[in-house]
C-alpha cells in the first residue's frame, strides 16, 4: 500500500486544537465547584483545575494536574469514550448547549508535555521492596508509575515485543498510533521501571520465582485470543481475528492484508467498528458488519457507530453467521436470520420465508473478519492460584483488587472482562495504593503517599 495514501486514510478522525481555539473553549468552562465531571472519570482528574490552567497559559501544570491522576491521559484524551463519561455529565447539557471539549483540550496540555518532556515525576529512594507486573498495558503502567514514586522496584513483564498492551496493537489507527502509546510507556520507564519485553510468565519465567523474586504481584495482563465462532470454514484463507488484522495495520504489515473485494466483519462491539472502519480505509472497496442482534442492541458506542456509517459500511442486523462458505478460500458467508424475543432471547427465524431458503442468506466475499469479544487467559490464571469468578475472571477484593492470594492483586481486563484504557489506569492507580498499604506500615504509607502526591 502506498505509504502516502495510509497516511491520509489513517489520520486522526479528532485533530490537535489551536492555541486560540483551546483558549475559547477553556473560557467557556465554569469550573463548577461539584463538578460532574470529575465524578464521571474512573480516574477522578481533577478536570475544572486543568482547564483553568489551560485559559491562564499554564499547559505544563494542566499536563501535571491530568497526569498525577492518569498516567494514561495522553492516550485516554484520545480513545475516551467521554460521551458516556466525563462530558456526558457536563452541566451544559442541562441547557441544551455543547458540552466542554475536555478529551480534546485534555490532548492540548499532554501535546504540550509530550513535546518538551520537562520532567514532573520522580522516583523516590529504594525502600528495598520489589513488585512484579505480569503485562505491560494500561493497568500495569499506571500501577507501576505510583509505585515507582513510592520507592519500589518494579518489574514489568511483557510477552509482545513492545510493551503498551492494547494501547499498543489494538486500538485503531486513526484514533492513536503507537508513537503515542510509547510516550507514555517512556513516561514510566524514566522512573527507572523495568520492564522485560518477549517473556511470558509461566513460559520464559517460571511461574514459581515470582513468590521467591517480589514481594507482590500485580497481574496486569488483558484478554486473551478472539473467541471461535465455532462454524464450518473458519480455518480457511481469508478468515483471520480482528486483533490480528488491527495488529498488522498497526505495525504496517500491510502485505498480510490485501484489500480484496469484499470484507465481511461478524460482530458489533468496538473492535468490530474498528475492523470495518480500517478495512474500509485500507483499499477494501466493499465492508459489511454483521451482528446477531438488532441495530439498538449494538454494544459499540454511538460515536463509533457513526464513524463506521460516515465511512459507508454496509450493517446485517440479525444475521447470525452458520457457515463461511469456500475450498481452500473464503467465497461467502451464510447467515440465518434471527429475531429477539419479548425476554430477549435470540431465536433464528426458519418459518416465515419459503422452505427453499428456510431462514437462511448467503453473502458473497473473500475476507471475513472475527470479532465477537476474546477469551480469558485462564491457563495463566490458574497456573497463578488465583480464584475466577463464574465467567472466568480474577476474583478480587472491590476495593484493594486483592486476590486470594494476599501478595497478588489484579486489575484492567483481567478483572472486568474487557472495558476502556481509563478504566485499566483507574485500577493501576487502586491496585498500587493497596500494595503500598499492603508492604507498608499503615502510618508510614500515608506520610509517603502525601509527601509525593500520588493520587491514589
Amino acid at each position: 500500500m502506498d505509504p502516502n495514501k495510509v497516511a491520509k486514510n489513517f489520520s486522526e478522525i479528532y485533530p490537535p486544537m489551536a492555541p486560540e481555539e483551546a483558549a475559547v473553549e477553556a473560557n467557556r468552562c465554569l469550573y463548577c465547584y461539584d463538578a460532574p465531571c470529575i465524578q464521571a472519570c474512573p480516574t477522578r482528574i481533577n478536570i475544572p483545575k486543568f482547564i483553568k490552567q489551560i485559559a491562564t497559559k499554564n499547559a505544563l501544570g494542566s499536563a501535571k494536574t491530568i497526569l498525577e491522576a492518569n498516567p494514561m491521559g495522553h492516550s485516554c484524551a484520545r480513545v475516551c469514550p467521554v460521551d458516556s463519561l466525563c462530558e456526558g455529565a457536563c452541566v451544559y447539557h442541562a441547557w441544551h448547549k455543547k458540552p466542554i471539549q475536555i478529551a480534546r483540550l485534555q490532548r492540548v496540555a499532554t501535546d504540550y508535555y509530550y513535546s518538551g518532556r520537562t520532567p514532573l515525576f520522580y522516583s523516590a529512594t529504594s525502600n528495598g521492596k520489589k513488585v512484579a507486573m505480569i503485562g505491560a498495558g494500561p493497568a500495569s503502567l499506571s500501577c507501576a508509575f505510583y509505585l515507582a514514586q513510592l520507592g519500589y522496584s518494579i518489574t514489568l513483564f511483557e510477552k509482545n515485543p513492545k510493551p503498551g498492551g492494547l494501547n499498543m496493537y489494538g486500538i485503531a489507527e486513526y484514533k492513536m498510533t503507537q508513537e503515542t502509546a510509547l510516550k507514555e510507556v517512556d513516561l514510566i520507564r524514566d522512573l527507572g521501571v523495568e520492564i522485560k519485553t518477549g517473556v511470558e510468565v509461566g513460559k520464559d519465567y517460571p511461574v514459581s520465582r515470582l513468590d521467591r523474586d517480589f514481594d507482590a504481584v500485580f497481574v496486569g495482563v488483558g484478554l486473551g485470543s478472539t473467541a471461535s465462532l465455532g462454524i464450518t470454514g473458519e480455518n480457511l484463507k481469508g478468515v483471520l481475528d480482528a486483533l490480528t488484522f488491527i495488529r498488522h495495520i498497526k505495525t504496517r504489515q500491510f502485505s498480510k492484508i490485501s484489500p480484496g473485494r469484499v470484507t465481511v466483519v461478524i460482530g458489533a462491539g468496538n473492535t468490530a467498528i474498528d475492523a470495518v472502519t480500517q478495512a474500509k480505509r485500507s483499499g477494501t472497496p466493499r465492508v459489511l458488519l454483521a451482528y446477531r442482534r438488532s441495530e439498538k442492541e449494538m454494544p459499540a458506542y454511538e460515536y463509533e457507530y457513526e464513524i463506521a456509517k460516515q465511512d459507508g459500511i454496509e450493517f446485517l442486523w440479525n444475521a447470525l453467521p452458520f457457515r463461511i462458505l469456500g475450498k481452500t478460500g473464503v467465497t461467502g458467508i451464510e447467515f440465518l436470520k434471527t429475531k429477539t424475543d419479548s425476554r430477549g432471547h435470540l431465536k433464528t427465524v426458519l418459518s416465515s420465508l419459503p422452505r427453499r431458503q428456510a431462514g437462511k442468506f448467503r453473502v458473497s466475499c473473500d475476507r471475513v473478519i472475527v470479532a465477537i469479544g476474546q477469551t480469558k487467559q485462564i491457563d495463566l490464571f490458574e497456573a497463578l492460584k488465583l480464584e475466577l469468578d463464574a465467567s472466568g475472571r480474577i476474583r478480587v477484593d472491590s476495593e484493594t483488587l486483592q486476590t486470594n492470594r494476599p501478595k497478588f492483586f489484579a486489575g484492567g481486563d483481567a478483572i472486568n472482562g474487557g472495558r476502556e484504557v481509563v478504566n485499566a489506569a483507574a485500577d493501576g492507580k487502586r491496585a498500587a495504593a493497596a500494595i503500598h498499604r499492603y508492604l507498608t506500615p499503615e502510618k508510614e504509607s500515608r506520610v509517603k503517599s502525601s509527601e509525593l502526591r500520588v493520587s491514589v
